[in-house]
This record gives C-alpha cells, sequence and structure tokens, in this order.
C-alpha cells in the first residue's frame, strides 16, 4: 500500500510540475531561513549554560537612587561586595571577584604578545565556574600573589609546544610591569559566554597594581562580582533580602541577576563585552516564523486553489470503494514528500549560506540540536507546522462528496475564495510589516550617522599601547613624541587624552559637592583625563571660560565641565559656573571653562554630564593626531607608516595600535547595522516567498476563469478591462492588509526605536513607502499572468462549448 501510495505521489508532483515548483522552492527558502536564523537565536541563547553551577549563578551589580526609587546602575560592584554578602546570608556558598584587563602586554620568551580578555580573579573562580584545568591543581593555582593560569590558546600562542607549568612573564599595566609564573592551563572557554577568558590572574596581586587599596573597602567599583546560590535557595527572597541589606554607601544598593540571562537582557554600563539585544532576538524570531509561515501558507492555499483539479480523482477513487482514511493517507504522503523533498533542497541552501552568515554575523554556529531547548523549540515548531500544513488538505480533499463531483456540481464557491483570499491578506500584512521594520531601521541607521555629535573626529587618529618602556618621566616622553609628529607634513595636531568619544575607556563617578554645598550622589558624572590639545584636536567649542594651558602649573587642580554638567549644578548660563568651586574624590576642583556638550557615547544614550580633568603623565593614556585637510585617503597609509616610525623611536619596546576615531565611534552601531542588513534580507525572501505564493493562486484563478474570460473577450471585453478585472480583487485585498499591518508595524518599531535615546520619527511616508512596494509586488506578480489570460485567443477556450 505505501509503495502505491509513494507512485501516486511521485506521479502527481510531476505531473503538476508549476504547483510541485513553487510549493518545493517556497518550503525550502522557509525551511533554510528558519533554520540559520534558529540556529543564530539558539547560539544567544545558550550563553553561559555550559557551565555546571550556570543556573545558581548570579552577578552582583549595583542599584543608584532617582529621587524616591532605584534604578539599575552599572554591571559591577564594590571590592567589600562579595565578603560581604556571603558573610550575611547562608544561601550563598561562596563568591569570586573579577577586575577585567581588556588589552594586555605580555612578554615571554624575549617576544611581546598582546593578549585581551585577562582577570584578576579570586581562587574561588574554580568552585564558582567549576570549569576544568588541562594543567594544574584548581585549589592552588590562583592562591599565591603574582600567579597566572593561561588558557590552551594563550599558552600555545606564547610558549608553543612546550610545558609552560613554572615558567615565567611579564604583564604590563599603566606602564607598571608585574612578574608571574605559570601555575595552570586552563581548558579553552567556549565563545558563548560572557566572560571571555585568555588568563586569569590571581587576586592577591591587586597588591602590586594601582587598581584599587587591596583591602576590603567601598571605594571604587570596578569589580565584576558572582556569587554561587544554594540550588535549594528561595531567589526571590534571597534577591529582596540582598536589595534591603544596609551598607555605608549611600544612595546605592545591592541586586543580582542570573548569569544566563546577562548577554542578552543586561545592558548596563561597564559590562564585560558587548551584548546581546533580546529585542533583536525577538524581531528575528518573528521573521523567522513570518517566512515559515509564508511558506505554509503557499502550500495550503495553493492546494485548496487546486481542489478542483483533484475533485474528480477523489470521486472516482471512492466510488471504487476508497475508504476516506486512504485517502487521507494518500494526501498526507503526498504532503510530507513534498516538506521531505523540501527540506533536502534547503540542508543544502543552508550548507551554502551559513559560512556567509557565520563570517557576517561573527558567531560559531553550528548544526544540530547543540544549543539545547532553544533548538527544540524550534525543531518541534517545523514538525508541527509540516504535520499541520499536510494535514487540513488531506482532510479537505477527501471529504469531497462523490455523488456531487461525478455530477458535475463541485464548483469554486465563496467559502473556498474568501479562504483563499484570507490568506493573500495574511501573506501581505506580513509582507508589509517586514518592509516597514526594514525602511524604519534603515532610515534610524541614516540618522545616527547624519548626527552632528558636537566635535570634529574626522581624520582623527588615536594611538593607543600598553607602555613596555620604563620611563623615569611619561609626561616628557609624551612631550617628545607630540612635538616630532608635529614636525611630520600629514600631522596638524596632537593630544594626550585618557579616552575619546566612542572609547570604551570613559569612567564615570558618583558623589559630588556643587558650588552652592549640595550634595548629590545620584547623579553619574563622565570623566576623561586630557592635555591642553585635546580641546583643539577635537575641534570642541567652549562657551565661556578657558581651556587647560602647558603653562599653567594649576591645571592639577582644574576641570572643564560641558555644557550638562553646569545646568545641573544650577547654572541657567555657562559664565556663571566659571571659577566656581566643586568637590569630589575627596578633592576640590576649580571650574576653568565650560564647553559644548558632545556625544562622548553612543547616540543610544543621552548627553550626561562631562567632566574634563588635566594628566598627560599617565601611561595608560592614548595619543590622538589630527590629520591635515591635505592627507588624502591614497596617502594615509603613508601618513600611518611615519606615525609609527616615530612612535617607535620615543617607545620602541611598546607595541603600536591604531585605529580612526570616526570609524571606532561608527563602530558602535555595527550589530544594529548587522542587524538591519539580515532583516532586510530575510524581509527579501519572506517577500519572494509571498510572491511565489500569489503567483501560484494567480495562475490557478485565471484557468478557473479561462471561459469567463473567453466569454468577456468574444463580447467586446478589450485587454485591459480584463487585465483590469483579474487584478482588482488582489489589490482590494493588499489595501486591507496595509490597513491591519499599519499600526502593528507602528507599535513593533517603536519598541526598537527605544533603545536609542537619539532616535528618527516614524513618518507617514514609511508606511506609505511599504504599502506601494507591496502593491507594486503583487501587481508586478499579478499582471503576467492575468495578461496572458487576457491574451490568449478567445476561440481555445470556448471550442468545446
Amino acid at each position: 500500500m505505501l509503495k502505491t501510495y509513494l507512485k501516486t505521489a511521485f506521479r502527481n508532483l510531476l505531473k503538476n510540475k508549476l504547483f510541485s515548483v513553487i510549493n518545493i522552492s517556497g518550503l525550502a527558502i522557509g525551511i533554510a531561513s528558519f533554520v540559520i536564523i534558529a540556529l543564530y537565536i539558539g547560539f544567544e541563547y545558550s550563553y553561559d549554560r555550559f557551565y555546571k553551577n550556570s543556573e545558581n549563578i548570579y552577578r552582583v551589580y549595583m542599584d543608584y537612587k532617582e529621587g524616591d526609587h532605584f534604578e539599575q546602575g552599572d554591571a559591577q560592584a564594590y571590592n567589600q561586595s562579595g565578603p560581604t554578602l556571603k558573610n550575611e546570608f547562608s544561601e550563598i556558598t561562596d563568591f569570586v571577584r573579577l577586575h577585567q584587563l581588556k588589552g594586555s602586554s605580555i612578554e615571554a620568551e624575549n617576544s611581546t604578545f598582546e593578549i585581551t580578555n585577562g582577570f584578576l580573579a579570586d581562587p574561588s573562580w574554580f568552585n564558582i565556574f567549576n570549569y576544568p584545568l588541562i594543567k594544574g591543581d584548581p585549589g592552588k593555582v590562583l592562591n599565591e600573589p603574582n600567579t597566572v593560569v593561561l588558557s590552551q590558546k594563550t599558552a600555545t600562542t606564547i610558549f608553543g609546544m612546550t610545558d609552560p607549568i613554572g615558567k615565567i612573564i611579564t604583564i604590563y599595566r599603566g606602564g607598571l610591569k608585574t612578574i608571574l609564573t605559570v601555575t595552570g592551563i586552563l581548558k579553552d572557554i567556549p565563545e558563548n559566554t560572557y566572560l571571555k577568558t585568555n588568563f586569569l590572574v590571581s587576586f592577591q596581586t591587586i597588591k602590586n597594581w594601582q587598581i584599587d587599596r587591596p583591602e576590603l573597602n567601598w571605594s571604587n567599583n570596578n569589580f565584576f562580582t558572582f556569587i554561587l546560590v544554594d540550588k535549594n535557595a528561595n531567589i526571590e527572597d534571597l534577591g529582596k533580602k540582598i536589595t534591603e541589606l544596609k551598607t555605608p554607601l549611600k544612595d546605592e544598593r545591592h541586586n543580582i541577576e542570573p548569569l544566563t540571562s546577562l548577554h542578552l537582557f543586561s545592558d548596563k554600563p561597564f559590562e564585560a563585552e558587548t551584548n546581546g539585544s533580546i529585542v533583536q532576538i525577538r524581531f528575528l524570531f518573528a521573521i523567522a516564523l513570518i517566512i515559515l509561515l509564508l511558506s505554509w501558507l503557499n502550500y495550503i492555499n495553493l492546494t485548496n486553489a487546486k481542489s478542483l483539479e483533484r475533485a474528480k480523482e477523489v470521486g472516482v477513487r471512492k466510488v471504487a470503494g476508497a475508504r476516506k482514511s486512504q485517502l487521507i493517507s494518500q494526501f498526507l504522503i503526498e504532503s510530507l514528500l513534498l516538506n521531505l523533498l523540501a527540506l533536502i533542497i534547503a540542508a543544502g541552501i543552508v550548507a551554502v549560506l551559513l559560512p556567509y552568515f557565520i563570517s557576517f554575523t561573527g558567531k560559531s554556529l553550528s548544526l544540530g540540536l547543540s544549543y539545547g531547548k532553544p533548538m527544540l523549540l524550534f525543531a518541534g515548531i517545523g514538525i508541527l507546522g509540516i504535520l499541520l500544513s499536510g494535514a487540513y488538505p488531506a482532510f479537505a480533499l477527501s471529504g469531497f462528496k462523490p455523488v456531487r463531483i461525478l455530477k458535475g456540481k463541485i464548483r469554486s464557491n465563496s467559502k473556498k475564495t474568501s479562504f483563499a483570499n484570507t490568506f493573500v491578506v495574511v501573506q501581505f500584512l506580513l509582507a508589509i510589516i517586514l518592509l516597514v521594520g526594514s525602511i524604519t531601521i534603515f532610515k534610524q541607521m541614516s540618522f545616527v550617522s547624519g548626527q552632528p555629535l558636537g566635535v570634529d573626529i574626522n581624520q582623527v587618529v588615536s594611538i593607543k599601547s600598553i607602555m613596555l618602556d620604563e620611563k623615569d618621566n611619561y609626561g616628557k616622553a609624551f612631550e617628545t613624541l607630540k612635538g616630532e609628529l608635529k614636525k611630520l607634513p600629514s600631522v596638524e595636531s596632537v593630544a594626550i587624552a585618557g579616552s575619546y568619544p566612542g572609547s570604551d575607556n570613559t569612567g564615570y563617578f558618583m558623589g559630588i559637592t556643587y558650588p552652592d554645598g549640595t550634595n548629590d550622589g545620584q547623579t553619574k558624572w563622565y570623566n576623561a583625563e586630557i592635555d591642553e590639545d585635546y580641546i583643539h584636536v577635537m575641534g570642541i567649542k567652549v562657551l565661556a571660560g578657558r581651556v587647560f594651558s602647558s603653562s599653567d602649573e594649576t591645571n592639577k587642580n582644574k576641570v572643564i565641565i560641558n555644557e550638562t554638567a553646569a545646568r545641573k549644578m544650577g547654572f541657567n548660563f555657562p559664565e556663571d559656573a566659571v571659577d566656581q568651586l566643586i568637590k569630589f574624590w575627596d578633592q576640590s576642583w576649580i571650574i576653568a571653562g565650560v564647553m559644548k556638550d558632545y556625544h562622548s557615547l553612543s547616540l543610544k544614550y543621552n548627553i550626561e554630564p562631562l567632566v574634563l580633568m588635566y594628566n598627560k603623565n599617565n601611561a595608560s593614556n592614548g595619543v590622538l593626531v589630527k590629520l591635515n585637510n591635505r592627507t588624502s585617503l591614497s596617502r594615509v597609509d603613508n601618513a600611518i607608516s611615519q606615525i609609527k616610525s616615530e612612535w617607535q623611536q620615543i617607545f620602541p619596546k611598546s607595541g603600536f595600535q591604531y585605529n580612526f576615531v570616526d570609524e571606532k565611534f561608527t563602530s558602535l552601531y555595527d550589530s544594529d547595522r548587522k542587524f538591519g542588513k539580515a532583516f532586510s534580507f530575510f524581509t527579501f525572501l519572506a517577500i519572494f516567498i509571498a510572491s511565489l505564493g500569489l503567483f501560484g493562486l494567480t495562475f490557478y484563478n485565471c484557468n478557473e476563469r479561462i471561459k469567463e474570460i473567453g466569454i468577456r473577450k468574444v463580447n467586446g471585453a478589450k485587454i485591459s478591462e480584463v487585465i483590469t478585472m483579474l487584478n482588482l480583487d488582489f489589490v482590494k485585498w493588499v489595501a486591507i492588509a496595509f490597513v491591519i499591518a499599519t499600526p502593528i508595524a507602528w507599535y513593533a518599531m517603536n519598541k526598537w526605536l527605544e533603545n536609542f535615546a537619539y532616535k528618527t520619527d516614524l513618518s507617514w511616508w514609511i508606511f506609505a513607502l511599504a504599502g506601494l512596494l507591496a502593491l507594486g509586488i503583487a501587481l508586478l506578480t499579478v499582471s503576467w499572468q492575468s495578461w496572458k489570460a487576457a491574451t490568449r485567443n478567445p476561440v481555445d477556450a470556448l471550442r468545446y462549448e
């Protein structure tokens, strides 16, 4: 019986080639798109779930008081936070503090290596994360000062195939060098982790570095703190007790969040890495479902439209004794066969496109159910969809009455037509929503790219390197470098600065006393160290007061603030803030000048109070080089080579790393741009699938009405009138889809735009353009078949009447 079913199914697919091609190609594209998006979403959800204790690990972060309520603060806590929480709450079995070393220069074996993603870590790291060592005892490797554990990859990079245990490396931070002994080799941690780790330095080494006072204190919150909670603990109750814990901190409180939620759900200042976005994931999940739904709708709708052709087959087989269950089995096998062929083709599409998608996203995606529950969910949705899309036609076709069929009384009816039209509305409703999304994302990206920043970051080169050269006076060395760089024909000016717009090195403090004596412990005051040339290099406009001067010995007691900071202090005019006294960090500072607001952070955030302080002696500061207007693109490489040569003359042992400030600032939106491109690509695929279905539906609709068209032409109807008649119905359904889609698309894109403090408007023309594009696509798809039907010789249609 099964062999007969399969043979019949193959014959039916070959007999109806257009039907088969449209359905198989639509399903294949839909399934392939669904799988690729599912792999990406599964990867994003899999972050940090490979640790044995992952479900019991929580991060400690700080909330800050805003008026009469608390708001989420930054991602880090205090040196004292971990020990205090463990002592106060029995549910907490252990804690670990981590201080991030984003980039470090390491000397070993007479070579220098730039290694990223390191941490100062308590010995309890291995108890908390329970991740294996290849070599070394997890209970001992980080117990002593000046010890380090290297990842497999890092150990191979530095020592090759030589056993690194007991080897000596020298690590540099801010011009200070520390000698470390390798005590362990950590198994390489997978990429899908919030805490990307290439090496761990024992926490006690903090005594040798100027990070913080080594003793427990509540001074600086620059430590990632994780706690291990007893598996039987009530997390809701523990979280409430932690927020109510009294500490010496004013207007701050501790809070906790699961390790597994950090990548997608946490977006705080000073995260360990640039996190993912749950909003983007939800949009991608929606578009994956939409694409798959469109492919299923195509199959159901085309099968429904083609039902009259199968009616006689059903009638004859029923008269011959076929049971309904046999017919259902036949049609289900046809559906499964068609879906199987689509799956095979989809697998080929995925195999071809996945490497490009991996390159595009930068994620190490892999096939299979390696991402756990999310992938099981997607697999379940796919299987359920195949069954449901096949079940409806099977039950519908098998339900025809044989007497009515053989008497020729089965005709296209309003119920079937309404069913098909409903599917057309749904398809174009989804297409219009996706078009609105693509246009809005493109408009927002253009908006942020064209938004004035308040600074001139074009042609500015940032040089950043961990200093390996031991200098008695880095300030003097920097001055020498500046002087030599200014002599270069391509260089306009040079400055020393700890950060710049778009850099990831901007710090902030909380707790300041205004000139009128008011204490503010709730506002974030961003700060950066600069020299006397920074204002000029960056093209910042000074509204009142003066800039720093190299000849002014009192620079170290002065600051320059932005307009927002002046307004926050209660000054209506910038001039009123000049020479006023403020206090922070237990020091008094004089406001030397007020500068115009500029965007030092991404346009996802509002402009915050900014305080610039004078310091050109810090080895951790970078160098900003402004190229002159005569330096064309063709000469930039030569200019960089000259700058590098001068750098190596002054700092021969230090590496030379550079980037263009405008490119660095633009990179803040890389994830959004990639999301926009992916969204647009999958929108195109969704519209293509919808068009395939509409094409097939139009084909069967025209064939069904071929005699009607012939009669109309014989009676004098023009070709244009016939085309208009055939197209008008589809135009009407697209219009209805537009009306329904508009409020849904408006709501969805408003939610996405909430990620930006500075955002474009959802203008009326976005929706109008999306509607016109959808209408144009529909007309283009329908008109070809309509034209063929309208230009056919009516004699061919009527010769047997």
